[in-house]
């Protein structure tokens, strides 16, 4: 079997992860969850699958750039080494949605994505598996209580800062450990049928992320009052 070789770029949480998919279609990993090392370990982990698997940034079919919502800081670093990663070269790019990636990770059902924010907020996305993912809401940055508002009896969550949510919430949900958590993710969804509603294609120079600002969360609060 022949398949594309891609490498795929995770780093919207504290997990920096960086996976190759090869011409066979095996995926390989380079993980960590160590905080405040993205920096440091991205280029490692790229130049370490070069050597130990041969690649050639050239060759690449595909890069996948997980984009948001999460960190601004990883989202940035992940963003500043894809441009220089591919500078002068012919790559095509995709960005990725991140909590969509994360559903990739989750088994069948109703899943709620979620990646640890500031103050009292997590962000926030629904999506219905039964074979490929669908999103069943937009990525949003919400209260703690309006998520766990949302849980409902035998639906699964994954994700950062699932801590964050009150037990009781919690207590009937499939809690999917964010150690599943990874830039495989973002080759499995790449790979199925999904791929065109969570990816759009760009270029290194072009390349942005998806980052929910504070701004955002005021806005949102704003029109929830002016709607009572």
């Amino acid at each position: 079997m022949n398949s594309d070789k891609i490498l795929a770029i995770e780093t919207a949480t504290e997990i920096c992860s960086v996976c190759y998919q090869d011409e066979n279609g095996e995926v390989h990993e380079k993980r960590t969850e160590r905080k405040g090392s993205h920096s440091e370990l991205i280029f490692i982990f790229i130049r370490e699958m070069m050597r130990e698997q041969k690649l050639n940034i050239k060759e690449l079919d595909a890069v996948l750039v997980s984009t948001g919502p999460g960190s601004y800081t990883g989202l940035r670093i992940a963003a500043s080494a894809v441009k220089g990663l591919l500078f002068g070269l012919e790559i095509s790019v995709y960005a990725g949605n991140t909590l969509a990636g994360f559903a990739q990770k989750a088994g069948a059902g109703k899943i709620h994505a979620v990646i640890n924010a500031r103050r009292k907020h997590l962000y926030h996305q629904s999506f219905r598996k039964n074979g490929d993912v669908k999103a069943i809401s937009e990525s949003l940055i919400m209260e703690l209580k309006e998520i766990e508002s949302k849980l409902q009896q035998g639906d699964l969550i994954i994700g950062t800062g699932i801590d964050r949510l009150n037990e009781e919430s919690l207590k009937n949900i499939n809690i999917i450990d964010s150690t599943t958590i990874s830039a495989k993710g973002l080759i499995n969804l790449f790979n199925s049928g999904a791929k065109d509603e969570f990816f759009s294609k760009t270029t290194p120079e072009e390349l942005e992320s998806n980052y929910l600002t504070s701004v955002q969360v005021n806005n949102s609060n704003l029109n929830k009052a002016n709607s009572n």
